[in-house]
């Protein structure tokens, strides 16, 4: 007995050294990496190559407490995790709606709406801004957001709800461009830029700008959309928006179409004095990776799945337990905006996200939105529609945007009152039809789906116009084969194979 006792306590000791040197050797790398960043930022002569003093302040915070969190950060104790009280997840059903047009005029006086626009389209094959694809009747993302906020603006007069576009220094300078189209409504637009910091050498956990001379545009990334805070305060924004008597911020995706304005949450931020405000909706198969909130220590937090243990992973992905999502939809109180950044209190987790660049292993260090709800008073989320979670990441959203599952309504998406399910089609299409070129060559138009459920494409298909798709829909293509499917071809409850094959479902 002993022995052992004598055995563990060494191990102990080994292992407590372990960490303190550990601990040591990494608060050396973050001072030597503070003191080399900042000697480049003052000696490097090409002015893309430097960061501003807010952006190096904010990146040497964020890399310290990276830094000092990777041997000392304690995991997250599951059994202290609650399901949120009705205080804290509200159902938007039992939101009581604002009683007039001219209450509703008074609540938007206030209001000022926010779209995250830092994205390109790459992932889609486009160039640019993300915001720039068109979506729906030859509109773009940005021209249904302003559409939306002009007619707001035309109903509720004094409202003057102004459109800021927060942009990173990948979309920026187009944006400028863009925007110059809107000069004639009534919408004031108003860009700013959030930070932009270098990315991390993942073997000598140094700044990539440090290995060389001159700028490289890879070096450099948007540290995500926590990064808002920071940005709209240093921008003034924050002073001048509360100088023009607004009080609430909407937060939101730039591509997400079901994320526009409402005045029974507007109506509950003030009645309830809410500083902050998530939107969740329901769970599918397809969101088990979604961040959801949670009671933690009897405070609303927010749990993300790179947050959970491992052997806990199955029951946060199960909706049996972790019923709703973040949208990212979220609203804010301008005034305790301000009061959180003044304090410097703000600090976010951090989001270790491992890429490559050419050859090389990097880190980017991240923060999100969501996060921060634990900072601010009265903070609550609502359990809302699906349909205000209407994002377009891919083709396969694309299509079901642009099909007449939807009309437009002031530049809003409305599901098509023929359509006689509450749940949207589930749509999945294959790599040929990934970026948004390819996808359009592929459909001579696009099919109807008012009475579809399920549609899953794999391979070289081709679609005729006025296809009707209904039921569940499987059409898959082995290499070297060709589907085409006849102009005015009505298919239901059919799987589709290489050899034109058809059978029931």
């Amino acid at each position: 007995m002993n022995g052992s006792s004598a055995m563990s306590r060494t191990m102990g000791l080994k292992s407590q050294s372990l960490a303190e040197m550990m601990n040591i050797t990494d608060t050396s790398t973050q001072r030597l990496v503070a003191e080399k960043l900042t000697r480049h930022n003052n000696e490097v002569s090409d002015e893309m190559a430097k960061m501003t003093d807010t952006e190096l302040k904010g990146f040497l915070s964020l890399y310290g407490r990276y830094m000092a969190e990777k041997s000392t950060k304690a995991a997250i104790s599951w059994d202290k995790i609650q399901q949120p009280d009705a205080n804290m997840l509200k159902p938007y059903d039992e939101l009581p709606a604002v009683a007039d047009t001219a209450s509703e005029g008074e609540l938007l006086k206030k209001l000022a709406v926010l779209k995250l626009n830092g994205g390109l389209g790459t992932s889609m094959g486009c160039t640019g801004p993300k915001s720039v694809i068109e979506v729906h009747n030859d509109s773009t993302f940005l021209d249904l957001i302003v559409q939306q906020i002009e007619h707001i603006n035309k109903k509720y007069e004094g409202a003057d709800v102004p459109l800021l576009l927060m942009n990173s220094f990948n979309t920026d300078g187009e944006t400028a461009k863009i925007i110059q189209k809107y000069q004639d409504t009534n919408v004031t637009i108003t860009t700013f830029q959030q930070s932009r910091f270098p990315r991390i050498d993942k073997d000598t956990m140094e700044p990539l700008p440090l290995s060389h001379s001159g700028y490289q545009h890879s070096d450099w990334y948007p540290p995500g959309h926590g990064d808002v805070f920071e940005s709209v305060f240093n921008s003034g924004l924050v002073d001048t928006l509360l100088a023009q008597g607004k009080e609430y911020l909407f937060v939101s995706n730039v591509d997400n179409l079901g994320a526009t304005v409402d005045t029974k949450i507007l109506r509950m931020l003030e009645e309830t004095e809410c500083e902050y405000c998530m939107e969740l909706t329901d769970k599918t198969r397809a969101d088990v990776k979604g961040g959801t909130i949670i009671s933690y220590d009897g405070k609303v937090s927010l749990l993300e799945v790179a947050q959970v243990p491992k052997q806990y992973l199955e029951q946060f992905k199960s909706v049996k337990k972790f019923k709703v999502f973040n949208t990212n939809n979220i609203w804010l109180s301008l005034r305790a905006i301000k009061r959180v950044m003044q304090t410097a209190s703000l600090q976010l987790d951090i989001i270790v996200n491992n890429k490559s660049v050419g050859d090389k292993k990097v880190v980017q260090l991240e923060t999100a939105i969501g996060a921060a709800i634990s900072y601010f008073k009265n903070a609550c989320g609502v359990n809302v529609p699906r349909s205000r979670f209407l994002p377009v990441k891919s083709t396969s959203d694309l299509m079901l945007i642009q099909s007449n599952m939807f009309t437009l309504k002031s530049g809003s998406l409305v599901k098509n009152p023929l359509r006689e399910f509450a749940t949207t089609p589930v749509v999945k299409l294959g790599d040929e039809f990934k970026k948004v070129s390819s996808y359009l060559s592929r459909f001579g138009s696009i099919p109807d789906v008012l009475e579809l459920d399920h549609l899953t494409v794999s391979g070289d298909v081709w679609f005729g116009s006025d296809v009707v798709l209904k039921g569940t829909v499987i059409i898959v293509v082995n290499t070297g084969s060709k589907v085409m499917i006849p102009r005015g071809s009505i298919l239901e409850n059919q799987v589709i194979t290489g050899d034109l094959h058809i059978t029931s479902h």
